[in-house]
């Protein structure tokens, strides 16, 4: 009977660790995929070089949500994540001056760079003439 108790505490123990340790992993994992979109928001390049950038027409309505904006992006192969661009747009100075119309954006530009346009504020020149 002692040995049945015995084994019993064993098995009740190692259980209690195994869910320990998947709860840990979990948690390790959540922070990884958190830590990682986290700096996409702030560091996502475009889609393509500015070599391979292909241009695309999109016509953006005034009753079009963020995500509707983000995903209409995703389908035309300007951005690699819609969710990802909801955030940024909430995060940036666009996040409520985007304006209808159609627009001509390149799959060389970032995300931001394309909020700039759909916003119609100019992008400055960083080309210096010589």
């Amino acid at each position: 009977m002692n040995a049945r108790k015995v084994i019993m505490n064993i098995v009740g123990i190692s259980f209690s660790i195994l869910i320990l340790i998947l709860v840990v992993v979990g948690l390790y994992q959540a922070g990884k995929s958190a830590y990682g979109f986290g700096y996409r928001v702030f560091t996502e390049s475009a889609v393509d070089s500015p070599e391979e950038g292909e241009d695309k027409v999109v016509q953006v309505t005034s009753q079009m949500s963020n995500k509707e904006l983000g995903d209409l992006l995703e389908k035309k192969g300007l951005i690699r994540d819609a969710n990802l661009f909801v955030v940024q747009l909430k995060l940036s100075s666009y996040a409520k001056k985007i304006k209808e119309g159609n627009y001509t954006l390149s799959t060389s530009m970032t995300a931001y760079e394309m909020m700039q346009i759909m916003s119609a504020d100019e992008v400055e020149s960083t080309e210096t003439e010589e």
